[in-house]
């Protein structure tokens, strides 16, 4: 029992004691003979006492009562050395593993209660099946006589039944060989009631019934040297900072372990103690996006290891058939490969080949390694269909080859196939309309004059959506001036400076 200040616990605080189980007589002389000599005859009299709070034939909770009844019955005092007491014998059946103690605070009254929650003594094959409970006993009574008790808890067999025993069989019926239950009909009022009246307690959920991470899981595994211990310890009270604390690991499904060793770095609680939200999501965030990551690579590697298997069993892998491609989804030949194959050839091709052998088909030579490592991660981490895969390179290549200049990178690649992923593009039929979709798209996008001056001025930089100027220009079909039309224009010039020369000379 960790009781910082003698003040938290006296006996005017309230408790009350809970237990799931009953004392059977082997439970009563393990008490008396096993755990009496480990935690001396008043923890067990503390023990025998918590344990009549409930009725002997009930199970469940007792009524809360200040604690001045353990003082006055047990005898002791309600002063600092009774309080250090009774404090020690509890800590003593605690750590046995008879008793567990928790505190709680009541906002109401602003103070504690505690609840003492009790366990059962251990069978006599688990204790001496338990090394440190079996060497703590030792220590207090002695090797022989631990000896002697564990043979006090055991009747042997007739020497008859132990020959044999080597032809056992068990010829016992199971339960829905005698009973029959109506499975048909489900009593959902029955099923609410039984949870609402159980006396055991169920685990904290989530309204979308996953288990909230608690501020116990916390500090158990919570460091006690962090500069950040102080700030995780005001959490016990503060269940608006608990609540935004689930709610980040909910959001980036965080366990105990992770979310413990975010709240130890630095920055994430402010010097009033306070919850930095902002930064403790934002690691978050990178823990989560590190995590997919390092999952992702596991897939991949996994994969291929089912791979090679499957390539070293050889005869046992199956064959897919091949699928026919209707005349309506197909595409048109790359001009790489009119010399090779003819339209039908390529798009069996692309319906029934993988992947990776229709890119080494691209290149002369090898194919480069972080081109196959973009097509690897869709196949692997992404799971669209080889069919599928294969209609994306057909697209890629089609518009590298038609002079495009758009560059095929990890970014681009990834954007078509997520797209590809939204709109559940799962078939051949789906992605060769996919494709003529973005074609017609960006046909239209790219169509007239002024779409290309548009798309020519962006790549420039500029953002202006002012309308060009018309500019006249010589197209060589105008014929040369004579002299008398120069001489005509060459004197209209002269006007109309002699009129400017004279405006201005009249101008006051």
């Amino acid at each position: 029992m960790h009781i910082r200040h003698l003040h938290h616990f006296t006996e005017h605080h309230r408790y009350c004691v809970s237990r799931e189980f009953g004392l059977s007589p082997v439970d009563e002389r393990m008490l008396s003979s096993i755990y009496q000599p480990m935690v001396g005859a008043f923890a067990v009299s503390l023990y025998r006492l918590l344990f009549s709070h409930v009725p002997a034939e009930n199970i469940g909770y007792s009524a809360a009562e200040p604690q001045r009844r353990l003082f006055l019955t047990l005898g002791v005092e309600p002063n600092e050395k009774g309080r250090r007491m009774l404090i020690e014998q509890a800590s003593r059946l605690e750590a046995v593993g008879l008793l567990q103690t928790s505190r709680i605070f009541i906002p109401e009254s602003d103070d504690y209660m505690y609840e003492y929650e009790m366990l059962p003594p251990l069978s006599p094959s688990e204790f001496f099946a338990t090394q440190h409970l079996t060497l703590l006993l030792r220590d207090k009574v002695g090797k022989f006589a631990v000896l002697a008790l564990r043979e006090q808890f055991w009747s042997r067999e007739p020497e008859e039944w132990s020959r044999s025993a080597v032809g056992k069989e068990n010829i016992s019926r199971p339960f829905y060989d005698i009973f029959e239950l109506n499975t048909h009909v489900i009593d959902y009022e029955l099923e609410q009631a039984l949870t609402e009246v159980a006396a055991v307690r169920q685990p904290v959920r989530s309204a979308e019934g996953e288990l909230s991470i608690g501020y116990s899981d916390i500090i158990l595994r919570f460091p006690r040297e962090s500069v950040n211990r102080a700030h995780v310890e005001k959490l016990r009270f503060d269940f608006d900072q608990m609540g935004l604390i689930n709610y980040v690991a909910h959001k980036y499904k965080l366990d105990a372990q992770d979310l413990c060793r975010l709240l130890d770095e630095d920055g994430i609680f402010a010097p009033d103690g306070g919850l930095m939200l902002d930064e403790l999501q934002l690691r978050a965030s990178q823990h989560f996006r590190q995590s997919m990551k390092r999952q992702e690579q596991r897939e991949a590697t996994a994969a291929k290891v089912v791979s090679l298997r499957a390539a070293e069993q050889g005869d046992g892998a199956i064959i897919p058939d091949e699928q026919p491609v209707e005349m309506e989804y197909y595409v048109e030949v790359p001009p790489q490969f009119l010399s090779k194959c003819d339209i039908h050839q390529y798009n069996m091709m692309l319906r029934n080949e993988p992947y990776t052998r229709l890119l080494q088909t691209f290149f002369p030579g090898a194919v480069p390694g972080q081109l196959m490592d973009i097509f690897e991660k869709i196949d692997l981490n992404y799971k669209l269909p080889g069919e599928v895969i294969n209609v994306l390179i057909h697209y890629l290549m089609a518009m590298v080859a038609s002079g495009g200049e758009q560059r095929i990178n990890r970014n681009f690649v990834e954007a078509i196939a997520s797209n590809m992923l939204v709109k559940q593009v799962n078939s051949y039929e789906k992605a060769v309309r996919y494709i003529r979709d973005q074609s017609k798209v960006k046909g239209k996008g790219a169509s007239g004059p002024q779409g290309t001056r548009s798309r020519s001025y962006a790549k420039r930089g500029g953002a202006s959506g002012k309308p060009e100027i018309q500019i006249a220009v010589d197209d060589g079909q105008s014929g040369a001036v004579s002299e008398e039309e120069f001489a005509a224009l060459m004197q209209m010039a002269a006007n109309i400076k002699a009129k400017k020369k004279k405006g201005a000379e009249g101008a006051p």
